[in-house]
């Protein structure tokens, strides 16, 4: 088999994943429109042990109310059950949902989930069939098309999410110039290692936990990850905590830090979007040459 015939097999294969998916979501029998998402409340948290391991996020009990039964049930986190709680405090809603008629398979979401329409592999399916296409047509019309049909769409793409980005950025610039701060100690240091099975190569992963009090009285305890020097050797360290009232998730050491982060990030946004255009622009013009 030839490059043409095994590129028309690549978007034959998945130009066939990506319609049965569409159809499957119209059907409203995907596994997404299948999974019950919940709304749980956290009732008791437990501050991680000094010295051990990030593997689970930070132990929670939660409760929710079967929507069947209309009963409460309590549950907790232990062990494999999706996203990991990182951030937790007394009362948080965090979401939970299971498959459809098996309520003991749950599984965590660090933010109550809203419903899906499972077209998420269907699209990652028409976006191969999209690749092969440009592929097929470098190779039967020559690679200038290969510059226009990755650069254009790509950029077109980039350019209609750039003004919800910049949204974004600017609400979060918002949000951290509003910042309440409260006084916070460093309550645990987790560590990890894992070693590598190819080359043995052993990697260490530090992370830190912080706990703090907000202005409503939630105590937060949170896998503090970034913007924290020295974070081996930050057992018992005091630091202040800056977060967002209405969403004590949302907190940073070093709101400065993040500002120019947000920046740049939208500047990287827009780079890319030029970069793009002018590879596309680049093989219009190979074309003509």
């Amino acid at each position: 088999m030839g490059w043409h015939e095994s590129l028309v097999l690549w978007c034959a294969v998945w130009g066939a994943a990506a319609v049965t998916g569409a159809g499957m979501s119209l059907a409203g029998v995907t596994k997404a429109q299948r999974t019950v998402r919940l709304t749980a409340r956290i009732e008791r948290v437990r501050v991680p042990r000094h010295g051990g391991s990030r593997d689970g996020g930070i132990s929670v009990v939660v409760s929710y109310r079967d929507p069947a039964s209309g009963q409460d049930i309590v549950v907790t986190n232990d062990g494999e059950r999706g996203e990991m709680i990182t951030v937790a405090w007394e009362g948080r809603e965090v979401g939970l949902n299971h498959p459809r008629g098996r309520p003991h398979a749950y599984r965590f979401s660090n933010v109550p989930e809203k419903p899906t329409r499972g077209l998420g592999r269907p699209s990652c399916a028409a976006f191969l069939v999209y690749v092969g296409l440009v592929v097929l047509a470098a190779v039967d019309w020559g690679w200038p098309w290969a510059l226009i049909g990755s650069g254009g769409p790509l950029a077109l793409l980039g350019a209609v999410q750039l003004p919800g980005a910049v949204r974004a950025g600017n609400d979060r610039l918002g949000r951290l110039a509003t910042m309440e701060t409260a006084p916070g100690r460093i309550v645990a240091v987790l560590k990890d290692v894992t070693v590598d099975e190819d080359d043995g190569h052993t990697r260490t992963t530090i992370t830190p936990v912080v706990s703090f009090v907000t202005r409503e009285g939630a105590v937060v305890t949170a896998h503090c990850t970034s913007n924290l020097p020295d974070p081996a050797g930050a057992y018992g360290r005091d630091v202040t905590v800056h977060y967002t009232a209405a969403d004590p998730a949302e907190f940073t050491l070093d709101p400065a830090a993040e500002r120019r982060s947000e920046k740049w990030d939208v500047r990287i946004h827009a780079l890319v979007i030029a970069v793009l255009a002018a590879v596309a622009v680049a093989g219009v013009v190979f074309l003509r040459a």
